[in-house]
């Protein structure tokens, strides 16, 4: 059973200052927890409901049975998913600037949904590093943390100043903007370095001029607007080789 002040403090953890402050952040589900307890990442506690605990009696993290009522009550899920864990945070990886590399940028992603999303889709991919502006929504978020279904183990995320990181770099830079020239006149690329702007604003003025290929997805029909990770997954899938 759970105590008020370990309740308490699971809850806490939704909250980014305290966050910080612990270096940790939570996951839940099944699938998520299973590759974490797997992965690089040191799992400081699971709280899980009997029949998961049973069944995963072999994992040597520490373990805490809890009721459905208990796991709804710690969840951020609509649905929560027989466990939760609470795992410690990485320290923010290094760039890794070898030519080989296709590398993805975001400025000023606020969306949690989105920022998963593009995680996962750099995972799907192939892309092993995500470069973030400094106010890019955090790593670390829960619902980040449930959007990349667990690609944020694979894919590196370093927030950085973007203007001091593309001074620095040699690659071509490709930009996702509403005049440029339409993604199917590109041939596909093997080096490169693509950046996704706010969902609301876009890429800011002061990286425009970074850009060797400003890139328009083609509009066909009526919508106003792509979701940022939408677009994000349409114009890797063509920009990249293979």
């Amino acid at each position: 059973m759970l105590s008020k002040n370990e309740l308490k403090y699971i809850q806490s953890l939704c909250q980014k200052k305290q966050r910080q402050a612990e270096g940790l952040f939570i996951a839940e589900g099944t699938k998520l927890v299973a590759e974490l307890v797997k992965s690089h990442y040191s799992v400081k506690k699971i709280y899980g409901l009997a029949e998961w605990v049973d069944a995963n009696a072999n994992l040597t993290q520490d373990k805490q049975v809890v009721t459905e009522a208990e796991l709804e009550k710690i969840s951020l899920l609509q649905s929560p998913n027989q466990v939760l864990a609470i795992v410690e945070q990485l320290p923010q990886p290094v760039i890794t600037k070898e030519n080989h590399l296709f590398t993805l940028v975001v400025d000023g992603i606020q969306d949690p949904g989105n920022l998963g999303t593009i995680i996962r889709i750099a995972d799907w991919f192939g892309i092993q590093q995500v470069i973030a502006s400094e106010d890019t929504v955090e790593l670390y978020n829960p619902k980040v943390i449930q959007a990349t279904m667990g690609s944020f183990i694979r894919v590196a995320l370093h927030y950085t100043s973007l203007p001091e990181f593309l001074q620095d770099n040699r690659l071509p830079v490709f930009g996702a903007v509403l005049n440029g020239k339409s993604l199917y006149e590109y041939s596909a690329v093997q080096e490169a370095v693509l950046i996704i702007g706010n969902e609301a604003k876009g890429i800011r003025e002061t990286l425009l001029n970074y850009i060797d290929h400003p890139v328009t997805i083609p509009r066909i029909g009526g919508a106003e607007s792509l979701n940022a990770a939408v677009a994000t997954g349409i114009i890797v899938s063509h920009l990249k080789t293979q």
